[in-house]
């Protein structure tokens, strides 16, 4: 009989990472959730096994909880809240490398890491955190696999509210500044189960997007108000009231911590206002649609339309921008 590989999840309570856990459960692995309060306990499908505890200080009892426990595969779903500089280094990079720790005393020999494909253009406290993190990783000597997906559906489905109330779908500039493929937790986590198995994905950077084409901001508030049977209402903000707002933060957090903060989340905004989604092509110095290799099955237009027949409200933590 053939013992089912051993897989431990860190972050796996969040959107992407609960898609994560379906997709190994569903291929048969034996999973392991590390979850930093009794809360997340409800949040685990049956067939989990749970263990509480921090990675961001694992002496405070996570070790004592892992102690003799082995695993094949550590998966790490981890991702700062907010991406302010603190935070970033503290998650990003700090906990993925505890992680990393664990997984070498857990005699794991393949470390699967969800970065993002923001991160090959850095501008930002987290994306060089997830970036020291990435080249600690390669250079431990475990299989890897760097998976860098586009836009998820959550980030993209905070309008829905507006557009029902008659109120205008919010773009930046024209609407066309970004195009994204975006991607569904459930196509996303069924791609990392499948970097256990499939050697073409080990030790590899993995760039990935949704099917179908790319889609800029006006076409999914075009999309929206079809599916809602409402007339298309776009409201343009300009891009420069992102710089306007930036620079009074910037200038208030000389003196206040608090604006300072404010002023990286507005840099934050800014960025993924004016920056696609999509495999940047340094040839042509332009992001690139053919270059992004597309997964999955699920469209965003789709899940616009089973969140609209149920009526509910998209989950979308702290990274939403609307």
């Amino acid at each position: 009989m053939t013992l089912k590989k051993r897989v431990l999840v860190f972050g796996g309570t969040g959107t992407a990472g609960r898609g994560v856990v379906r997709a190994l459960l569903a291929s048969d692995y034996a999973v392991t959730c590390v979850l930093r309060d009794r809360k997340s306990l409800d949040e685990m499908p049956t067939g989990v096994e749970e263990i509480l505890g921090s990675v961001t200080d694992p002496n405070a009892g996570l070790n004592n909880a892992l102690h003799d426990k082995k695993f094949d595969v550590v998966v790490s779903c981890l991702a700062s809240r907010t991406g302010a500089p603190k935070d970033a280094w503290a998650i990003d990079h700090a906990a993925q490398f505890n992680a990393l720790a664990i997984a070498k005393t857990a005699d794991a020999t393949q470390f699967i890491l969800l970065s993002a494909i923001c991160v090959q253009r850095p501008k930002l406290a987290f994306q060089h955190a997830k970036l020291a993190f990435e080249k600690e990783l390669i250079a431990s000597g475990l299989t890897y696999s760097i998976v860098r997906p586009t836009a998820f559906f959550k980030s993209l489905s905070g309008q829905i509210e507006r557009v029902k109330n008659d109120k205008g779908f919010l773009v930046f500039g024209n609407g066309t500044l970004t195009a994204c493929t975006p991607l569904s937790d459930d196509d996303l986590g069924r791609f990392i189960a499948q970097c256990i198995t499939d050697e073409t994905k080990h030790n590899q950077i993995l760039p990935i997007g949704g099917p179908g084409p790319a889609i800029t901001p006006n076409e999914q508030g075009e999309a929206l108000a079809r599916i809602l049977k409402k007339p298309v209402k776009i409201k343009r903000v300009p891009v420069a009231l992102l710089d306007v707002i930036y620079w009074v933060l910037r200038i208030g957090g000389l003196l206040s911590s608090k604006l300072a903060e404010k002023a990286e989340l507005a840099q934050i905004g800014r960025y993924y206002a004016t920056e696609s989604m999509l495999v940047w092509n340094p040839e042509t110095g332009k992001y690139d649609r053919d270059l992004t290799p597309s997964i999955g099955t699920e469209t965003l237009f789709q899940h616009y339309e089973q969140l609209i027949k149920e009526n509910r409200a998209q989950e979308r933590g702290d990274h939403s921008v609307f």
